[in-house]
């Protein structure tokens, strides 16, 4: 039997480090109201991460893209003195329409609404948040287990601790949280039909770049944009650095891929690339993915068939649960821009002052 270790009681206690729990720990911070924020895995990001080497392009292995209309994330990002710089697309692209067809090189468009990206990776914006709250308030490789109701607030149980708290938001996928956490009381069953079947954003993505020493993909007659009907990857963009200095493109791969092993991948992703760049696509420097569907705290199997954002934004997921005690914050409870690094900005501002408003007595 594990004995649990228990702790002292911050007001409000966090599951999950990513970017909607350190964003309301940044905004509770602000108020002065004390928390705790629990990370099951050994890093800090959730779905922001991203690899990086020193002298190499960073890339991005989850959540990448912002735009100009993503207000509140621009808002932030300003007031932690981080800089975006646009997505480059080029004015033609590598387009794949069939199996039985060569690739053919198409013009695009004028891009009326560009995405960005954050200089220095999207994990610029979570070291930047994580400088400015408490380390201390950050523990990792907690995997919690169970949340139970008490005189007093709510007692959280991980795999090693028992906390206790007046307080608790969840910032997990909703599917996640009431497929891994057992309650007592039981959360309203109306919840949890709707959590059932609510989409995990990004959770059947599997994403991969390569890094090289030369963007062979600017030349004339070519593209480092990729569309591609046939695949197995559908998309594919130039991802070198804010200065262009180092570079590598990165892309998605048909998330039915999940379960064959990295080499596989690998060479089913050269072999695309071939057909477009010859064999200069096998030069690459290195090769990363990142695979969400087998991220245990990210992605679980649905018991149903459940549609690309389905449930994502759902008004239930506003409801403070558990007597008032039970917040849910994160990227697939926000009302706009749901799975985005904008909803999960949003859910955390919305949750932060409905703790404010509804507790007022916790704010110094």
């Amino acid at each position: 039997m594990i004995e649990h270790k228990k702790t002292s009681t911050p007001s409000v206690l966090i599951i999950g480090a990513g970017l909607s729990g350190l964003t309301l720990a940044y905004y509770l911070q602000k108020k002065d109201i004390s928390y705790q924020l629990l990370e099951a895995r050994s890093r800090i990001g959730g779905r922001i991460f991203t690899n990086y080497q020193e002298g190499t392009a960073p890339l991005e292995i989850g959540a990448t893209w912002l735009g100009k209309k993503h207000q509140e994330l621009n808002n932030l990002l300003t007031e932690l003195d981080l800089e975006i710089f646009e997505q480059i697309l080029g004015d033609r692209a590598i387009y794949e329409p069939i199996s039985t067809s060569p690739p053919q090189l198409v013009s695009l468009p004028p891009n009326n609404d560009p995405s960005y990206r954050i200089k220095g990776g999207s994990s610029a914006l979570i070291n930047s948040l994580v400088e400015k709250i408490k380390h201390k308030n950050i523990l990792l490789n907690q995997v919690v287990t169970n949340i139970s109701s008490t005189t007093n607030g709510l007692s959280v149980k991980t795999k090693i601790n028992e906390f206790q708290s007046d307080l608790v938001v969840s910032t997990l996928p909703p599917f996640l949280l009431t497929n891994t956490i057992k309650f007592n009381p039981s959360l309203p069953e109306t919840f949890e039909k709707i959590t059932a079947t609510t989409h995990t954003w990004m959770g059947e993505s599997i994403k991969v770049g390569l890094r090289y020493t030369t963007p062979f993909w600017r030349a004339e007659n070519s593209s480092g944009t990729i569309f591609s009907n046939v695949g197995p990857i559908p998309e594919m963009y130039d991802h070198a650095d804010a200065k262009d200095k180092y570079f590598s493109i990165k892309g998605f791969f048909n998330g039915a891929y999940f379960s064959v092993s990295k080499e596989e991948r690998l060479e089913m992703v050269l072999t695309q690339l071939e057909k477009y760049y010859g064999p200069q696509a096998r030069d690459f420097v290195s090769y990363e993915e990142g695979v969400w569907q087998n991220e245990p705290f990210t992605y679980a199997p649905y018991d149903q068939h459940v549609l690309p954002h389905q449930n994502n934004g759902h008004a239930i997921f506003s409801d403070i649960l558990m007597d008032g005690k039970f917040y849910l914050a994160g990227a697939e409870t926000a009302k706009q821009y749901p799975g985005y690094m904008e909803g999960a900005v949003r859910s955390a501002q919305r949750v932060a002052k409905q703790i404010t408003k509804e507790h007022s007595s916790l704010v110094s």
